[in-house]
């Protein structure tokens, strides 16, 4: 079925926030020390992502783990 709200939202602020800093997908993995390959399918929510591994995205983005849980532009 269509994904939740929430992981809606969440892989649009991801995503959102990857861009602004230019960063690519592989570029986040590494940062984050995450798959470049799972940050992709959580963009396009495919995975659930767990606290932990958002925590390293948000870290590597410069980002509060809050702003993950707000409307961002698309």
């Amino acid at each position: 079925g269509k994904p939740l709200r929430h992981r809606r939202m969440l892989a649009a602020a991801v995503r959102y926030y990857r861009k602004r800093l230019k960063f690519t997908q592989e570029k986040l993995g590494e940062l984050a020390d995450l798959n470049p390959k799972y940050i992709g399918e959580v963009e396009r929510c495919e995975k659930t992502i767990s606290v932990d591994a958002l925590a390293r995205i948000a870290a590597a983005l410069k980002v509060e783990l809050g702003d993950f849980f707000c409307e961002v532009p698309e």
